[in-house]
C-alpha cells in the first residue's frame, strides 16, 4: 500500500483544488508521489473538461497589457460570470495578457497548464477568446482602454493612428467601446451579408411604392446608413451626426481591436 499521511491527501487537494477521495485515489495510484498524483489528478480532470467543450461559454474577462508603443487584449471565456469574477480568472487573464505583450499572440500556449488547471477546478468551457498585440511605430499614436465591472474587464479595446494625438485617440477608442464596430472599412463587412441588406432594401422600397426611377438612389441611402451601423470611420462619434472620420479629418485609423464579454 502507497505511504502517504492525511496531511499530504489535504496537501494535495489544497494544491490541485480536487476533492479528497480524488486526492487520496490519485496518491494511491502514484504510490505516494505527490508531483505524479497532481499530473494524475490533471490528466483525469482533462478527460472530463473535454465534455464541456460544447457548452456555451459567453461570460469571461477580458484584460489589457501595455508598455510603451506595444500594447496587447487577451479575452478569457466562461460559462459563467460567477467563475470569471473569481480572483484566479482574473490574474491569469492578467496574465495571458502580459505574455502576449512579451511574446507575441502565439505566447498564450506557455500558459497552457495554468489554463488546463483553471479548467478543471472550474469545470467550466474555458478557453482563450479573442487575442491582440499591437506595435505601433514612430509617428503613430496607440491607445488602450478597458471598461471593468465586478473587478474584471469587460470591454476591451485597442487602436492605432497613424498619426494625431493621445487625445483623438482615447476619443476613438472610448467610441469603439461605446458602438462595437464591425469592421474598419466596407471591404471587410461579409459581402453576402451586404448583398442580402441590398435586397431586402429593394424589397421594402419597392412594397413603400416609390417611383422606379428613385428606387436606386433611396436603397443606395439604406445602404449606407446600414454601413455606418458597422464600419467605425462611417459611424456617428457616440452616436451624433459627426461621424468618426470627420472627427479624425486627415488623420487615419491604421486598426482597431475589441473583445466585449456577453457579445
Amino acid at each position: 500500500m502507497a505511504a502517504f499521511t492525511a496531511q499530504d491527501v489535504k496537501a494535495l487537494r489544497d494544491a490541485t483544488g480536487a476533492g479528497m477521495m480524488d486526492c487520496k485515489s490519485a496518491l494511491t495510484e502514484a504510490d505516494g508521489d505527490m508531483e505524479q498524483a497532481a499530473q494524475v489528478l490533471r490528466q483525469k480532470g482533462l478527460s472530463k473538461v473535454a465534455t464541456l467543450e460544447d457548452r456555451e461559454n459567453n461570460q469571461g474577462a477580458v484584460a489589457i497589457a501595455r508598455s510603451g508603443n506595444t500594447a496587447a487584449l487577451v479575452e478569457l471565456k466562461s460559462e459563467t460570470d460567477f467563475s470569471a469574477k473569481a480572483d484566479d480568472f482574473v490574474a491569469l487573464t492578467q496574465a495571458l495578457a502580459d505574455a502576449v505583450l512579451a511574446g507575441g499572440p502565439e505566447a498564450v500556449a506557455s500558459l497552457q497548464a495554468e489554463l488546463d488547471d483553471l479548467r478543471i477546478s472550474k469545470k467550466e468551457n474555458i478557453v482563450v477568446g479573442s487575442v491582440a498585440r499591437f506595435v505601433a511605430p514612430e509617428g503613430h499614436v496607440l491607445d488602450a482602454y478597458l471598461h471593468s465591472q465586478d473587478g474584471r474587464g469587460i470591454n476591451g479595446v485597442l487602436i492605432e493612428l497613424d498619426s494625431g494625438d493621445e487625445e483623438s485617440a482615447h476619443e476613438i477608442a472610448l467610441h469603439i467601446a461605446f458602438a462595437r464596430p464591425a469592421a474598419l472599412t466596407r471591404e471587410e463587412i461579409d459581402s453576402d451579408l451586404a448583398e442580402r441588406a441590398r435586397a431586402s432594401f429593394e424589397e421594402l422600397t419597392r412594397t413603400e411604392g416609390k417611383p422606379e426611377q428613385a428606387i436606386p438612389k433611396i436603397v443606395e441611402g439604406r445602404l449606407n446608413s446600414w454601413y455606418a451601423e458597422r464600419v467605425l470611420p462611417d459611424q456617428g462619434l457616440f452616436g451624433e451626426k459627426e461621424t468618426v472620420a470627420q472627427r479624425l479629418g486627415d488623420v487615419s485609423i491604421v486598426r482597431f481591436a475589441q473583445a466585449v464579454i456577453g457579445s
